[in-house]
């Protein structure tokens, strides 16, 4: 009866299993730094937001908050426009577009697809605070349509485009040993 299935619930399966451990991981990385300011992969990926909006003439400041807070301020042009917390690093949706992707394991190519993915999740993620927080000093009118809606979806439209190409291009394309 589940013959038919047997193919959908092992990818399932296997996306289940890697979220729910890379999830895990990730709480136990964010458990050691439980009250004491901003973790370390979120100010790097703060460091990295700054240099943008400096090269693009916006001068940059990471001011941190209190350590209980686990929050750090940009302060840009004179301003403070936004903050940034945990979620801002897009650890969650890469680890939701890891999950993806290796529930599709197709060998070597997997893990070349995933640096790649990640990378350009990560340069997509730095561009979008940058510009969120651009958006914030210069048309402050537009910046809650801009940090619920507009944001968003680039950085979630970036890992459902990643995921398209995945499956077109490489998850179900048929090798040649596979016809014989």
């Amino acid at each position: 009866m589940f013959t038919d299935f047997k193919p959908v619930l092992k990818i399932l399966l296997r996306f289940i299993i890697l979220y729910v451990v890379m999830v895990l991981a990730y709480q136990f990385y964010l458990n050691e730094f439980k009250n004491a300011g901003l973790d370390p992969f979120s100010t790097w990926v703060m460091r990295q937001t700054t240099f943008v909006q400096q090269f693009l003439g916006y001068p940059s400041q990471m001011i941190p908050g209190k350590p209980q807070d686990e929050t750090t301020w940009f302060f840009v042009s004179g301003k403070y426009t936004s903050r940034m917390v945990e979620g801002c690093n897009a650890i969650s949706i890469m680890i939701l577009f890891l999950s993806f992707i290796f529930a599709f394991y197709k060998g070597a190519k997997t893990f070349l697809f995933v640096i790649f993915g990640l990378l350009f999740l990560h340069i997509m993620n730095i561009l979008r605070i940058a510009g969120l927080n651009i958006i914030i000093l210069e048309l402050p009118k537009y910046s809650k349509i801009g940090h619920d809606y507009f944001f968003p979806a680039i950085i979630y439209g970036s890992v459902v485009l990643l995921w398209l190409i995945w499956v077109k291009f490489f998850a179900l394309k048929e090798t040649k040993n596979e016809n014989i």
